[in-house]
């Protein structure tokens, strides 16, 4: 298995789709079932299969990543070659997980206690398993506007 099993949650929420993967190997519901229960090891591949499948479909399509924790924000703008990252640390009492913290932060990007730092690297694996990784870490996917509005300010 690539990346991890899929969660319960995850798979009801794509029941569609796990029923079209199952026909494209030719096995309908009442065969699914009957290796549920005679095969579980072999029903638990085809999960895994599957849960690999969609992460691949999901990472394929991420383009950008965010961390944030109390002081300090992660953003990765996540290219096929290289990951591009910019750090932004806090360095006084202020907590970027709160509505509150996050707007100050955007509203006062250049303040003496906001530190920006930026960095570009080449992958050192494969791509999307990096980015799992990553998202296993506590990032999320984004759509990439905080990345780009650093961006920006950093290049002014």
């Amino acid at each position: 298995m690539k990346y991890r099993q899929l969660t319960k949650e995850q798979f009801e929420s794509l029941h569609h789709e796990f029923a079209r993967f199952l026909a494209s190997q030719s096995i309908d519901v009442k065969e699914w079932n009957q290796i549920k229960k005679e095969k579980p090891n072999i029903a638990e591949q085809e999960l895994n299969v599957f849960s690999d499948v969609v992460w691949d479909d999901v990472l394929n399509k991420t383009k950008y990543l965010e961390h944030f924790s109390k002081t300090s924000v992660n953003l990765f703008k996540c290219d096929d070659e290289e990951i591009h990252r910019i750090a932004i640390k806090i360095n006084w009492d202020i907590n970027l997980l709160e509505q509150e913290g996050f707007e100050w932060l955007m509203k006062n990007p250049m303040d003496n206690s906001v530190d920006i730092f930026k960095g570009t690297k080449k992958y050192n694996s494969e791509r999307n398993v990096e980015l799992f990784d990553l998202i296993e870490k506590g990032s999320n996917i984004s759509k990439g506007e905080i990345f780009e509005y650093f961006t920006n300010i950093i290049s002014s």
